[in-house]
């Protein structure tokens, strides 16, 4: 039987309100789960909702409404007592491996922190503990007592993964952690991303705009696009079959080698919605070259389209109309 879901995330929602204009909608009516030891990617545009989703899923930010329940608790409705010890198991990698880290702390003050916070370990074991957390990472001993603005980006984000490693967290957001990185750089703290996993048992719901990174970490893929899922799906099958018009451009935007032949580019046209008061059909209707009239006014639903592979498009009821696979 299999273990159900460390993550259920329903029907959640983030406004946020703009003065005189109305509620911006970051986040709408999201529904998803992940299970232990998997790691489900985020992705989409800048803007769409992705980090949000991840705040509001720590309960960093609070909900609009709907669900979080992590390992059967509810942690919406959780006193803020309970919810500081539940925080010792939900922790988060941040985008930039700078502004992230206080650069008035050494590299030991910074990952002990958490410690001392959650009052876990006793002050005269901290500096053995902290060297042990900096020994998983990559992290030399000749490190303790630098700054961040002493080390390079990779070393930095080293110490962040550290941070959020420091209590033995099952479930991590890693939110765009090696966007800010070089691309050899970004190879080295996925495969530490990977291996840590492997050995800590970690949960991660990975949040990027960049598809490769995705390809090659992400068990399964949601697609979000303007505060909604409009794809979902393992991550091989929705490498090879995308089906909502918007995840098929995403990949066509990908770049590929020579010798696999040419890629053709769909660049798609028309601008973006506000998310303030967002139209009532489809968000996505003013840039798809398949757009319909019912998409202008009706919110398409979230269909089951293969054994585990969710689209929201009013095309998947128009059996033939529209098939797209890369």
């Amino acid at each position: 039987m299999a273990a159900p879901p460390l993550l259920r995330v329903q029907g959640l929602k983030k406004y946020f309100d703009v003065p005189d204009k109305g509620k911006l909608h970051a986040v709408d009516d999201l529904t998803f789960h992940i299970c232990p030891g998997e790691t489900v990617g985020l992705v989409g545009e800048s803007g769409c909702g992705k980090s949000t989703t991840g705040r509001v899923v720590l309960r960093l930010i609070p909900p609009t409404s709907g669900t979080v329940v992590f390992d059967g608790i509810d942690v919406t409705r959780l006193p803020a007592e309970q919810m500081r010890v539940l925080r010792r198991q939900m922790q988060m990698i941040f985008q930039d491996p700078y502004s992230s880290l206080d650069p008035r702390k050494t590299v030991a003050q910074i990952i002990a922190e958490p410690l001392i916070v959650q009052d876990v370990v006793r002050r005269r074991e901290i500096r053995e503990k902290v060297l042990g957390l900096m020994g998983e990472t990559g992290l030399g001993e000749e490190l303790y007592d630098k700054f961040p603005h002493e080390l390079d980006g990779g070393r930095r984000q080293r110490v962040g993964i550290t941070r959020a490693l420091a209590l033995s967290p099952r479930f991590v957001v890693c939110d765009e952690p090696v966007s800010s990185l070089d691309v050899s750089i970004q190879a080295q703290i996925l495969n530490l991303m990977q291996d840590l996993q492997d050995r800590l048992s970690l949960t991660y719901l990975f949040i990027s705009h960049d598809l490769s990174v995705v390809r090659h970490i992400a068990d399964r893929v949601l697609v979000m696009y303007l505060g909604q899922i409009v794809e979902e799906a393992e991550s091989k099958e929705l490498f090879r079959s995308p089906q909502h018009p918007y995840t098929v451009a995403l990949l066509s935007a990908i770049p590929s080698p020579r010798h696999i032949g040419p890629r053709q580019r769909i660049v798609l046209r028309g601008d973006v919605p506000s998310p303030v008061n967002p139209p009532p059909g489809c968000r996505f209707e003013g840039r798809c070259p398949h757009a319909m009239n019912i998409c202008k006014t009706v919110n398409p639903p979230l269909i089951e389209v293969a054994p585990g592979h969710t689209v929201a498009c009013h095309l998947m009821t128009q059996p033939g109309l529209f098939t797209k696979s890369t």
